[in-house]
């Protein structure tokens, strides 16, 4: 009869307490980690937006998640309101005009020009009538559009609208965690009765010797 002892269960050992703790800061932290690199390769704070309005239709629409990439002012293409040729940028426009909205704007370039050291972008909507209420200083200028998913920004979107962009994260967290901590219960578990087959494989062994 096997001791009582031997049926406790064994303590979760420090290394597999460290793999866990590994293991969720990589959760954790592995989104801000690519959103860093991103940053640095697309030489922009803000390299990934959603469009939440439809000012860019035909060839952006809202829920459009749409790539950024830094560009020096000199280097971002001028274009005319008819030609359409010019950079499509993002800018922060708070503060440039009154019941400016809070979320960057994706407007395209229909002129610049520059005054003294600072270059100034006069932007428009492409389904828009009439230009934006004020020329846009290069420092408010987050980056040019360089590419796109359709659609998917919808799902930030809803989410963010409805309120439950936050809940919703601390939901996934919590489930990741708990996943991960029984994953390494069960290893142990797994351990153990692999170690008591073990045992008596060997008891059995000797019996028959």
């Amino acid at each position: 009869m096997k001791n009582t002892t031997e049926k406790e269960k064994k303590p979760v050992s420090r290394k597999k307490i460290i793999i866990a703790v590994v293991m969720i800061s990589i959760a954790f932290f592995g989104s801000f980690l690519v959103y860093f690199i991103l940053q640095v390769s697309f030489n922009t704070e803000t390299p990934i937006v959603v469009v939440v309005s439809g000012s860019m239709e035909p060839q952006i629409h809202k829920g459009d998640l749409l790539f950024v990439m830094g560009r020096e002012p000199e280097n971002i293409r001028n274009g005319t309101i008819i030609d359409k040729d010019g950079d499509i940028i993002v800018f922060n426009a708070q503060g440039l005009w009154p019941s400016a909205p809070i979320e960057p704007i994706v407007h395209r370039v229909i002129n610049k020009y520059q005054i003294g050291d600072t270059w100034y972008f006069r932007t428009k909507g492409d389904a828009n009538s009439i230009l934006d209420a004020a020329p846009v200083p290069e420092d408010r200028v987050i980056g040019v559009v360089v590419g796109g998913i359709p659609y998917i920004g919808w799902v930030k979107i809803f989410l963010t609208d409805s309120g439950l962009l936050i809940p919703l994260l601390i939901v996934i967290s919590a489930l990741l965690i708990i996943s991960i901590v029984r994953d390494i219960y069960k290893g142990d578990d797994d351990d153990d009765a692999q170690d008591e087959k073990n045992k008596d494989e060997q008891e059995n062994t000797e019996e028959e010797r």
